[in-house]
């Protein structure tokens, strides 16, 4: 302490010590996502999703694989919607999932069907990227799969998306959320999945690539916005 110091003085010490403590505690706060991206109000899911799509019309709400529980709790989504589609003669029901997150926290995670499948007794081929023009000019990376079971096969095509990007592994996922989370956003995200019971891959394929698109086209902008993000079409 110097000559002219009391002992009641704050030295320079103490002055660096308490400007680094304020500069960090306003770095923390601006790296604090507080700003929402969500498409949708809670409960809206189901009046932008309509139940007549095209030839496509809504037969049950049951009958599908669906994550635990304790992975479509609000931590993780804010609305899930189930559907059974079907069209006059056709064989194959397409079962649709959409499982919405309104970034209402960082704790949004995408549960994929790579983890709810096998958890019920579905043994999972490997997966298959397929790239869709849903929209003109929108191209949305999906995947696709085969799940056998003792009691049934499906063939299964899905997209997630956060934000305005559609990662295909856990890793992009973490990453998008993150690059949100540092400009000071939560980002709301989805997983679309649809599926038909059916251990013919190709047939099944087609049929899912064209409720895909009778999908988009019929859900209007604020159902797009939802499941391909800003910019959808």
């Amino acid at each position: 302490m110097s000559d002219n110091a009391t002992p009641g003085d704050p030295t320079r010490r103490q002055f660096l010590f308490g400007g680094g403590m304020v500069a960090t505690s306003a770095a923390a706060y601006a790296l604090t996502p507080r700003t929402r991206e969500a498409a949708i109000a809670p409960g809206q899911l189901e009046q932008v999703i309509p139940k007549r799509l095209g030839p496509w019309n809504f037969v049950t709400a049951s009958g599908l694989v669906i994550p635990p529980p304790d992975e479509t709790d609000q931590r993780s989504y804010d609305q899930v919607l189930t559907r059974v589609y079907s069209r006059p003669g056709d064989a194959l029901p397409v079962m649709l999932l959409i499982a919405y997150g309104g970034g209402q926290s960082g704790l949004f995670i995408v549960h994929r069907p790579e983890a709810c499948y096998p958890a019920q007794g579905y043994a999972l081929s490997d997966p298959a990227t397929m790239d869709l023009e849903l929209v003109r000019g929108r191209r949305v990376l999906g995947t696709a799969w085969s799940a056998h079971s003792a009691l049934r096969d499906e063939q299964l095509l899905y997209w997630t998306r956060i934000g305005n990007q559609f990662p295909r592994s856990w890793a992009a996922e973490h990453l998008a959320i993150a690059s949100k989370n540092l400009v000071g956003r939560l980002p709301d995200g989805v997983l679309v999945r649809m599926s038909v019971p059916s251990s013919d891959r190709d047939a099944a394929m087609g049929t899912l690539k064209d409720f895909a698109r009778v999908l988009v086209d019929r859900i209007g902008v604020v159902g797009r916005r939802v499941i391909l993000g800003e910019g959808g079409g």
